[in-house]
């Protein structure tokens, strides 16, 4: 994550959260009073975020002091404390609902992708994110899922070709988007990898005729179906399973051999985990 990226973030959303002032802060609490608080955990999952609050507090109070107990990744349980926070009680009060919304969706997100992950044990197959993020969030997002134990997809529509089924549609069919990609990649001199959507057997077996991909995305596809275009595509492209598949499900595609599973729902279809910044 670059440090440029992330304190744009934290600027744009200070921004957007303080206006031209913390009144309530500023009206009850003496600009020079100090105090201290918790980053209380209240429910189970895995930390993330803590790089940012870091940078956060920076931001808002160079003399902030952060007491770190826990980091990003860590498994944790209601009644931990992630750190201690001293310093001005108005600053800390400002970071308070921006630290936890961040830290709140981050951990959420590491979860979910932590119980995919576990879900795996012992196969190859890992697990991917998409771009179903939320907008100007991402980046951070993504970095929850790394934490979680996933991968990352393509961060954008600019870092990978990805010729989805409206984009054969739209080409005219899988033969034609294939080769008119590859002009496309060929005149720009660009080197991205390519990956094509099947929405069927049949669908692998003229990406196969055609050649001249990366990766190959089963897109809801049966899990007899998976096997058998595994079998098929026997190595030459690697493969990608997506499309509806679930903590319970996601096993079973695995076991075909699958080199990734993308899952939509790590980010856009999460509950973000319970904590609280509580003065002491």
């Amino acid at each position: 994550m670059e440090n440029r990226i992330l304190k744009e973030f934290i600027l744009k959303s200070l921004a957007e959260d303080l206006g031209d002032g913390d009144h309530t802060s500023l009206a009850c609490i003496p600009v020079d009073t100090n105090g201290k608080a918790k980053l209380l955990i209240k429910e189970k999952g895995i930390l993330a975020g803590i790089m940012v609050a870091q940078m956060l507090f920076s931001i808002i109070d160079k003399d902030l002091v952060i007491d770190l107990i826990l980091a990003d990744g860590d498994s944790v349980e209601p009644g931990d404390i992630a750190f201690y926070i001293s310093g001005r009680q108005q600053s800390i009060l400002k970071s308070e609902r921006l630290v936890l919304n961040i830290m709140q969706r981050m951990s959420g997100i590491a979860t979910v992708a932590h119980e995919y992950t576990v879900q795996l044990k012992g196969l190859k197959t890992r697990i991917l994110d998409t771009r179903k993020t939320t907008p100007g969030f991402r980046f951070l997002e993504k970095e929850a899922v790394r934490i979680g134990g996933g991968m990352n997809h393509r961060m954008g529509l600019y870092d990978m070709i990805m010729i989805k089924d409206n984009h054969i549609d739209y080409a005219g069919g899988i033969e034609k988007a294939i080769n008119k990609t590859r002009y496309y990649l060929k005149m720009k001199k660009m080197n991205l990898k390519v990956e094509i959507e099947a929405r069927s057997l049949e669908d692998v077996r003229k990406i196969l005729a055609v050649g001249g991909i990366d990766r190959i995305m089963l897109d809801n596809f049966s899990v007899a179906d998976t096997l058998e275009a595994v079998k098929e595509i026997s190595g030459r492209y690697e493969t990608e399973s997506s499309g509806g598949i679930d903590l319970k499900t996601v096993r079973s595609y695995a076991e075909c051999g699958v080199d990734f599973i993308s899952v939509g729902a790590l980010t856009h279809h999460i509950k973000s985990l319970d904590m609280s910044l509580k003065a002491i």
